[in-house]
């Protein structure tokens, strides 16, 4: 069974992204969050940590370890600034790893080594303006023209739409809403036809790149094709699975983050001349925070656990998602609430902390959907 407790490997991890953190985000986030700037060189530096390739095998530039050391990544630069969280986890455990796990070895060879030194970006490309849960009715298309699949079509809310330089594209290469009508395709940036289009203005996670991605008669070769042409769904599906964990991790960085800031704050701030610690009614919300925090890591642990095991973990990554995220902002909510008036201004970490926390709710499969896939796993 997974273990409760960090293996000591894990501590280091976890001391080394928070010692980085500190030194290359902490001094900056809130310019980056302000102006929604993507730090595009961080993750160059983030790449010579090891972090952009986690659990990429050595032999493709990589770090070659587990998904549970991954978690600690996510999770501890989420306490600092989730928007670089959100974008680690999503080039580490969608572009990244839908290569790994799908490509052959010409195609692992081709791109995992520079996404995984950081030197590129990259994307993964499945929402559409109308086709948020419903992957099935996409209407990007992929025509097989000779040697190429010819690519038209729109993708919106991406990670990195804008500064990608790998993309991994899921297409239609047969009528909508039929079995196996998705296909898998990695695009670079350079292709002609290839643009990105409108950058989002977002509530939170503003230093997180979200973009659309126009395809406009986008010739790929056929050797860009991740697996067999038809089931490019089926292995979203599984690249979900994991990206749960991913958004699950952020979320408990968010949640840890705000605790922490609002513990620090009760024990400083004085009312009525003792620490607002000690009321009974902040000492419960600490109380309630704490125990949700742990709920949170708890699941999204045992995901890890059986993901790296290699076994089925749909129910349990849809849990974790769904409970840790909710959590997130929850914990967040009521930080915001400790602090009060002061929790509302941008003087304060809480504040951020809040706004960034509602997207874990929504990316990568919303609350409803979670409950869906939960739902269909127990009444099978």
């Amino acid at each position: 069974m997974w273990q409760f407790e960090p293996t000591e490997e894990q501590q280091h991890i976890e001391q080394a992204v928070l010692d980085f953190a500190r030194q290359h985000i902490l001094p900056y986030y809130k310019e980056w969050d302000e102006k929604q700037i993507f730090p595009r060189e961080l993750f160059k530096e983030l790449g010579k940590m090891g972090f952009m390739g986690v659990v990429i095998p050595e032999k493709y530039g990589g770090s070659g370890l587990s998904y549970q050391d991954y978690v600690t990544v996510v999770d501890a630069l989420s306490r600092i600034d989730p928007s670089v969280g959100l974008s680690v986890a999503a080039h580490n455990s969608l572009c990244t790893n839908h290569i790994y796990e799908f490509g052959n070895e010409e195609q692992r060879m081709q791109w995992l080594p520079k996404l995984a030194s950081g030197e590129w970006i990259g994307a993964w490309c499945l929402t559409e303006h109308n086709t948020g849960s419903d992957a099935g009715a996409m209407s990007t298309t992929a025509k097989e023209e000779g040697d190429y699949y010819v690519l038209n079509g729109a993708k919106n809310f991406i990670t990195h739409g804008k500064s990608a330089e790998v993309l991994v594209v899921l297409a239609r290469t047969a009528e909508k809403n039929t079995k196996n009508n998705a296909t898998a395709f990695v695009v670079e940036r350079g292709t002609p036809g290839l643009y990105a289009g409108k950058k989002e203005n977002k509530l939170g996670m503003r230093a997180s790149e979200t973009a659309e991605v126009i395809f406009d008669n986008v010739k790929v070769p056929r050797e860009n094709v991740l697996g067999k042409v038809g089931e490019g769904f089926k292995q979203a599906l599984k690249i979900l699975d994991g990206g749960r964990i991913s958004i699950g991790a952020n979320a408990l960085g968010i949640a840890k983050g705000a605790y922490q800031a609002a513990l620090q704050y009760s024990k400083e701030r004085y009312q009525f001349g003792r620490p607002i610690s000690s009321f009974q009614a902040i000492a419960f919300m600490l109380a309630d925070m704490a125990m949700e925090i742990d709920a949170s890591e708890m699941l999204i642990r045992r995901a890890a656990y059986l993901k790296d095991l290699g076994l089925r973990m749909t129910k349990e990554g849809a849990m974790a998602k769904l409970y840790a995220s909710e959590v997130s902002v929850r914990v967040s909510n009521n930080a915001v609430q400790i602090f009060g008036g002061y929790g509302y201004t941008k003087d304060f970490p809480v504040e951020k902390f809040y706004r960034d926390s509602k997207l874990t709710t929504i990316g990568e499969g919303t609350s409803e959907i979670q409950r869906l896939v939960i739902s269909r796993q127990i009444l099978k």
